[in-house]
């Protein structure tokens, strides 16, 4: 583990985690993050962004004149915070990495629009991008990319045109929490408490079931899906979200990448600017997103 990640997992428990905690104002997280991610997180420089409607849903769009499948990353945030402000320095970095254009839908929060809204927010998205000339992959982090994996599930139940792939880095896909990683790592993970992720699932769900599988695509079925990529890291809460979840695709017949990480804190690659562990598994992701750029990979 690399120098900033040691001084990274030191810090995150004592201003993030604690933070996350003992929040209880929705709105002023928002802001803060927000803040945050202005003051912390860049995208590289030359990046274009576009702001526009795509399906109904306010898009911004990273580096849309580039070559390629489509990246329809959808951000992270518990379902109640996070949007484009937060993600677009992420995006932009995996757009670059990848050489392909990337839309990152602003889906609606909780607890002002509860579950499926999100889920008709990015279906919507997706159906006005599907007909992408080179193919469109899915991807998120952490509730995007548990949303990510609930999309795939609908598109495959609707019958729309099927991405190329999907990845997902510590994607959320069980909000019934039952993980043992929920209890193993409750102390070893250094950003996300397990109070807190129980309030806000129950601020997304409203009268929706934790097991729904369009809040929970462990319980989701994916009979036909494409390639799927994911990673976590060994003592996140999210571990066992994202060791079952692969389990359940191959058990339908999906091509599953996954690697675990070593104490790596939640969604590492969002700290890319600082961590070289989160700079070489973008770069990872980038071959694998390439690999599915090719012409059989849409056949």
């Amino acid at each position: 583990m690399s120098l900033p990640a040691r001084l990274l997992n030191f810090w995150l428990p004592l201003t993030e985690k604690r933070y996350l905690g003992r929040a209880q104002d929705i709105r002023a997280l928002r802001r803060l993050t927000e803040m945050k991610a202005r003051l912390w997180l860049h995208p590289p420089f030359g990046t274009t962004f576009d702001s526009r409607s795509t399906g109904g849903c306010p898009t911004l769009w990273v580096n849309p004149d580039s070559p390629g499948p489509l990246l329809l990353y959808l951000h992270g945030g518990a379902y109640v915070m996070g949007g484009p402000v937060t993600h677009r320095a992420l995006a932009a970095r995996l757009s670059r990495a990848s050489g392909l254009p990337l839309c990152l839908p602003d889906y609606r929060l909780a607890p002002e629009h509860s579950c499926p809204a999100a889920l008709t927010d990015a279906l919507a998205v997706y159906r006005a991008v599907a007909d992408h000339p080179q193919g469109v992959i899915l991807g998120g982090d952490s509730a995007g990319g548990g949303l990510a994996l609930s999309l795939l599930s609908e598109i495959l139940r609707a019958d729309l045109p099927k991405p190329l792939g999907l990845f997902a880095f510590s994607p959320w896909t069980d909000l019934t929490l039952s993980g043992d990683s929920c209890t193993e790592n409750a102390a070893r993970d250094v950003m996300l408490p397990v109070t807190r992720a129980r309030d806000c699932a129950a601020l997304y769900l409203g009268a929706t079931a934790p097991d729904d599988p369009r809040a929970s695509p462990l319980f989701a079925d994916f009979g036909g899906a494409p390639p799927v990529w994911l990673t976590v890291s060994g003592t996140e809460i999210l571990r066992d979200d994202t060791l079952r979840m692969a389990e359940r695709l191959r058990g339908q017949g999906a091509a599953v990448s996954l690697t675990v990480e070593r104490d790596l804190p939640h969604v590492w690659p969002l700290f890319h600017g600082m961590l070289p562990e989160g700079r070489a598994t973008l770069r990872a992701l980038a071959q694998w997103l390439r690999s599915l750029s090719r012409p059989e990979a849409g056949s």
